[in-house]
């Protein structure tokens, strides 16, 4: 979750106009949404510490979600979207239409999302092999994003990622978060997700985007019953 100014001043125990200079004069971290700045509770704590700012010891205790409300795989994907014909030549290309399908908030720059994107490949391919690869960036936390979205693209031909398996891939999932903690949960369902045969042959024969989620709802609900069996 992003902080306001006044939550900002409030951890770092300044005036929120002590705030608002140090973020155009003294670049602390911050994007603007809806022509209000936005603070990233980890940048912040950062910034404070290199600055030598003291602040209150609740910036360490970032709120997130109780484990039940972490969010489902099929939320994600809904957000993110399941789309067909993605066109591109190489692996940037890709990407580029990849972006541009995203439905991002005002406040991410497309170009942004894909610099990181291709920053992460240049560490190592995110090809999983069977034509699948999960893009994704490095530190969720760069993207300023509110709402995870997990984005499904079908490629129009296959394209190289260097995969470990030598084959092309023609399957991205692009996944995009506010949180490591989300951005952990939703790769580690992904994963999970991607060993169910029955969706493995939905991604296979490019199925429906109704038949897709329907094979990820039962996977969620597989899940929960293996939750329950464990107590």
């Amino acid at each position: 979750m992003l902080l306001s100014v006044p939550e900002a001043a409030k951890l770092l125990q300044v005036p929120e106009k002590t705030v608002t200079h140090w973020i155009r004069k003294e670049s602390l971290p911050a994007c603007k949404i809806n022509d209000e700045y936005r603070l990233n509770r980890l940048e912040l704590l950062e910034w404070a510490t290199d600055h030598g700012v003291r602040f209150s010891p609740e910036l360490f205790a970032p709120p997130e979600p109780p484990e039940g409300q972490l969010p489902p795989l099929s939320e994600a994907l809904t957000a993110g979207g399941i789309h067909y014909g993605i066109r591109g030549g190489d692996k940037q290309s890709v990407l580029q239409s990849v972006v541009a399908t995203f439905k991002l908030p005002s406040g991410v720059d497309p170009d942004f999302l894909l610099q990181v994107l291709l920053a992460r490949e240049a560490l190592g391919t995110t090809a999983i092999g069977d034509g699948i690869a999960i893009p994704h960036v490095r530190n969720p936390i760069l993207l300023h994003v509110s709402t995870p979205a997990i984005n499904l693209c079908f490629l129009d031909q296959p394209i190289d990622f260097a995969a470990m398996d030598g084959k092309p891939v023609h399957t991205l999932f692009t996944l995009i978060s506010p949180t490591v903690r989300v951005h952990l949960h939703l790769l580690s369902k992904l994963a999970y997700a991607l060993r169910n045969e029955i969706f493995q042959a939905a991604l296979q024969r490019r199925a429906s985007p109704a038949e897709i989620l329907t094979a990820v709802d039962a996977i969620e609900a597989e899940l929960a019953a293996q939750k329950v069996d464990a107590v």
